[in-house]
């Protein structure tokens, strides 16, 4: 199915808010909330305050994690009456790490179009600032609150040579240093807290250095945590999973080639495998 954004059809808008500074709302953003008929969101109060804060009047839908599934009739009811909804979340950028994803599927499914706007998202000023390399980079958001999945999920991250990117609680931040101090070692690492905010801060260092400073600390958290950087495990991953891994910065033949040389085979095997499995 093909989606034309400005056909004038009835739309859900995804809509990123400030994650601290109300000055990072972009004048879109605004725009969008003004047009819309009504307002999905995840916390009717804190988006309340945000909406008056720019003399912003508009119906206000409570769509979280919690309802998110029996919001899609609603939300679909909506678009057949010919009405344009926006979705917010509490903070950022809908579904990054936020509700969102299951009314936006359902509204495609449905033949309706959803518009993301570009705005405000705590992981790419994180990265940006962290002074570790950018690109690539993965995207991980929160891990697993259970110690023992937590593990599991670390291990499975563990050779891959990306700069990675979690979210965490502060409730839960030493935990996590630690774990993953004994599952990646200790590489560098930088703690970004309260980003945009006027006690954002941004402590670097390698995991051992910067442990020891975790318990003061308050807030929301980002960690850019260093790849792995010794030999990569490539038998993690089939040929298509490690060419497509680099495809994002390179051509697919210099991709092929790339991984024609770390696994030591020829690159014609490569290719054949690739375009066969693809």
């Amino acid at each position: 199915m093909i989606q034309k954004s400005y056909n004038d059809s009835p739309s859900l808008y995804l809509i990123p808010t400030p994650i601290g500074n109300l000055d990072d709302i972009t004048v879109r953003s605004l725009n969008v909330l003004k047009m819309v008929d009504e307002v999905l969101c995840e916390d009717t109060r804190d988006t309340g305050l945000l909406l008056s804060h720019y003399d912003i009047k508009k119906k206000l839908v409570s769509c979280h994690e919690f309802n998110e599934n029996k919001m899609i009739d609603y939300v679909v009811s909506r678009l057949k009456e010919g009405m344009n909804l926006g979705l917010v979340t509490d903070q950022g950028t809908p579904i990054i790490s936020d509700p969102g994803y299951i009314v936006s599927r359902g509204v495609i499914d449905a033949g309706y179009n959803v518009i993301s706007l570009p705005g405000a998202t705590a992981f790419v000023p994180a990265l940006t600032s962290s002074g570790l390399e950018p690109s690539p980079f993965l995207f991980y958001g929160f891990l697993n609150a259970k110690d023992s999945k937590q593990i599991q999920e670390l291990n499975a991250l563990k050779d891959y040579p990306f700069t990675i990117i979690f979210y965490e609680a502060v409730h839960r931040i030493s935990h996590t240093l630690e774990n993953l101090l004994s599952v990646f070692g200790n590489r560098s690492i930088c703690i970004c807290r309260e980003l945009s905010k006027i006690h954002e801060e941004y402590t670097r260092g390698t995991i051992e250095e910067v442990l020891p400073l975790v318990d003061s600390m308050k807030g929301e958290f980002v960690l850019v945590v260093e790849g792995n950087h010794e030999k990569f495990n490539y038998s993690n991953l089939d040929i298509v999973e490690h060419v497509q891994m680099y495809l994002d910065e390179m051509s697919e033949m210099d991709a092929i080639k790339k991984v024609a040389k770390e696994r030591d085979v020829p690159k014609s095997v490569i290719y054949q495998e690739y375009h066969n499995r693809k």
